[in-house]
C-alpha cells in the first residue's frame, strides 16, 4: 500500500465533483477535454507523490492521448469525435495498466483484452480492498482511528444558523444584487429538487470510486512481469502442417484464379465500365463489400493458422510463411480493386461520408498487410496486435486531420467544376450538405465567396447555407463555457461573415417541406437526406 489514502479520496471525490460541475445539463464541448486532462494530472500527482514513476515507453502515450482529446472540440462530424472520446478512453485505459511497465508495445491481442478487464475488475473491487488494507495496516502498527463526537458540531450550527439568518436579512436589505444571489442561494435547498440532489450525490461518488480504482490499478497492477505466450503459447499448436498447407495452398490457388480472371476489371478503368451489361454505378459498387470482407476473413484465417499450426522445422517455417505471404500479396490485389472501384465511384457520384471513411480505412488496412508479411517473413506474429494498434490510431487520427465534411464539400464542388468546363449545366447535389456537421460551414462559405465559382453553383451553395444558418437561429442551443466546441465556434463566425449575402435567401418556413428562395426566384429544399 503506497498511495496516501487522504490523498486518495480526497482527489477522486473533487474530480466527481468537477465531473457534475462540467456536464451537468451541458451538451458535450471542451468539458470533456477539461476532465479527462484533470483526472490524468490528478492520477499522476497521486502516483508520483508516493515515489511511483512512470515508464518512459508509457509516457508514449500521452501525445496520443491529448491529440485524441482536443480533438473531442475540435471537429463535430460524429465518426471523428466517436473515436476521438473513444481513442482517448482507449489510451488512457492502457497507460493505466502499463504504467510501471511500460510494455503494450509487446503486448499481443489476449494481452490486451486480459488488461483490460482486469482494470474494469480494479475500478470495482480494488478499492474496498484498499479500504481493507488501511485498516489492517493501522491495527497492525496499533494505530486507533480516532472517534469522531459529532454532537459539537451539531450544536455549533444550530447556534449560528439564527445569527446567519438575521445579518443576511439585514444585508439583502441593504444591496439589492446580495439580496437576488442569497435568494438564488436558497433556492438550492428546495425540498422539490431533493431527488435530483441524491442522485447527482450518487454518482459523484460512484465516479470518485471508479477512478480510486484506476489509479491504484496503476499503483500496484500495472507491473505486468509476465505477459500472455511468454513462457508457452496460449493456445498450443495442435494442427499439422500438412492440414494447414492445404488449406492455405488452396485458398491462395482461388485467389490467385480469382485474380487472373478478373484483372481486366480490376485495372481496366472506365474502358470496362459497360461490360457484360454493368451500368456505372453497378462496376464501382458491385463486389465492393465482399471484396474487404475477403480481405478480413482472410487475415483472420491466417492469423489464426499461425497460431495454432505445428512447424517443427525450418523447411516448414519456410513453407508456410512463403504461403503466407502469397496468401496476403493477392489479398492486396484484391483491396486495390476495391480501393479503384470506390474511386470511380466517387468521381461519378461525389463523396460522402461513408465512402470517405472507406477510402481512409482501405489505405490503413493495406498498410496493416504489408506489416502482416514483415512480421511474418521475420517470424514477429506476435507483434501483429502493436501494429494493429498503430493501423487503428493511424485511421482514428487521419479523419480530423482530414476534417472529413470539409473535405467532402471541397472535393464535390471541385468535381463540380472540372464538369462544368465542358457543361451548361452544373448538378451540384448541395442538399447532402445540410446533412453535414459544423465542419462544413467554413468550407461551404470559403466555396461561396470564391470568385471562381458559376453563378448556378454559387445559388445553391448560398442556399445551403441560409437553411444552416436557419437550422442554427438563436435560442435553439445552450452558451456555457462547458460547451464551448471550436467547430461550432467556427462556424458561427464564418456564417456571420457572408451575413448579406445571405439575407438575400429567404426562408420558407411555414411550409413543409421548408424550402429558401434565391434573389433570382429559384426554389430550393431544405430538407435532409442520406446516402452511402
Amino acid at each position: 500500500m503506497k498511495i496516501n489514502p487522504n490523498k486518495l479520496w480526497i482527489t477522486v471525490i473533487t474530480l466527481g465533483w468537477l465531473f457534475d460541475f462540467l456536464f451537468w445539463k451541458k451538451v458535450p464541448g471542451v468539458n470533456f477535454a477539461i476532465f479527462v486532462t484533470l483526472c490524468l494530472v490528478g492520477a499522476f500527482y497521486l502516483l508520483l507523490s508516493d515515489g511511483l514513476r512512470p515508464n518512459r515507453y508509457s509516457l508514449l502515450l500521452l501525445p496520443l492521448f491529448g491529440f485524441f482529446a482536443v480533438i473531442t472540440f475540435l471537429r463535430a462530424e460524429p465518426m471523428t469525435t466517436f473515436l476521438a472520446y473513444t481513442f482517448t478512453i482507449f489510451s488512457m485505459s492502457v497507460l493505466a495498466v502499463t504504467y510501471l511497465s511500460g510494455r503494450w508495445i509487446q503486448y499481443a491481442v489476449t494481452d490486451y483484452l486480459g488488461k483490460i478487464l482486469n482494470l474494469v475488475g480494479s475500478m470495482v473491487a480494488r478499492p474496498l480492498i484498499f479500504i481493507g488494507e488501511v485498516r489492517k495496516a493501522q491495527v497492525e502498527s496499533g494505530i486507533t482511528p480516532p472517534k469522531r463526537n459529532v454532537w459539537p458540531i451539531l450544536r455549533g450550527v444550530v447556534i449560528a444558523l439564527p445569527i446567519v439568518a438575521i445579518f443576511a436579512s439585514l444585508l439583502a436589505s441593504a444591496d439589492v444584487v446580495f439580496s437576488q444571489k442569497l435568494a438564488d442561494f436558497v433556492e438550492l435547498f428546495n425540498l422539490e429538487k431533493l431527488p435530483e440532489y441524491i442522485f447527482r450525490l450518487i454518482y459523484i461518488l460512484v465516479i470518485g470510486y471508479a477512478l480510486a480504482g484506476a489509479v491504484l490499478h496503476a499503483s500496484t497492477q500495472s507491473t505486468d512481469e509476465k505477459l500472455v505466450g511468454d513462457d508457452k503459447p496460449l493456445i498450443p499448436p495442435f494442427l499439422g502442417f500438412v492440414e494447414s498447407a492445404i488449406v492455405l495452398g488452396s485458398v491462395v490457388a482461388l485467389f490467385t484464379v480469382f485474380v487472373v480472371i478478373q484483372f481486366q476489371y480490376f485495372f481496366g478503368g472506365e474502358t470496362n465500365i459497360h461490360i457484360d451489361g454493368y451500368t456505372y454505378s453497378e462496376y464501382a459498387r458491385k463486389g465492393f463489400g465482399e471484396l474487404v470482407a475477403v480481405a478480413f476473413f482472410a487475415l483472420l484465417m491466417l492469423l489464426t493458422l499461425s497460431a495454432v499450426t505445428k512447424r517443427e522445422t525450418e523447411s516448414q517455417r519456410r513453407a508456410f510463411s512463403g504461403l503466407g505471404v502469397a496468401l496476403v500479396f493477392l489479398v492486396l490485389v484484391m483491396l486495390v480493386s476495391a480501393y479503384q472501384r470506390l474511386v470511380l465511384y466517387e468521381a461519378a457520384y461525389g463523396f460522402s461520408r461513408l465512402r470517405t471513411y472507406t477510402h481512409v480505412f482501405l489505405i490503413w488496412i493495406g498498410l496493416l498487410l504489408v506489416a502482416t508479411i514483415v512480421l511474418e517473413i521475420l517470424r514477429r506474429e506476435r507483434n501483429f496486435a502493436l501494429a494493429a494498434v498503430i493501423a487503428s490510431f493511424g485511421f482514428a487520427m487521419s479523419l480530423p486531420i482530414l476534417n472529413v465534411d470539409a473535405f467532402i464539400v471541397r472535393q464535390n464542388i471541385q468535381r463540380e467544376l472540372r464538369a462544368g468546363k465542358n457543361a451548361d449545366v452544373v448538378d451540384l447535389d448541395t442538399q447532402y450538405f445540410l446533412n453535414l456537421s459544423d465542419d462544413a460551414v467554413p468550407a461551404l462559405v470559403s466555396a461561396l465567396q470564391t470568385s471562381a465559382l458559376p453563378a448556378s453553383v454559387k445559388d445553391k451553395v448560398a442556399a445551403s447555407l441560409a437553411c444552416i444558418r436557419y437550422e442554427r437561429r438563436p435560442g435553439t442551443s445552450d452558451a456555457s463555457w462547458q460547451w464551448f466546441h471550436l467547430s461550432r465556434f467556427t462556424a458561427d463566425k464564418s456564417l456571420a461573415s457572408v451575413k448579406k449575402t445571405l439575407d438575400g435567401y429567404k426562408i420558407h418556413y411555414n411550409d413543409w417541406p421548408i424550402t429558401v428562395t434565391t434573389p433570382e426566384g429559384e426554389q430550393f429544399s431544405c430538407s435532409t437526406y442520406y446516402y452511402d
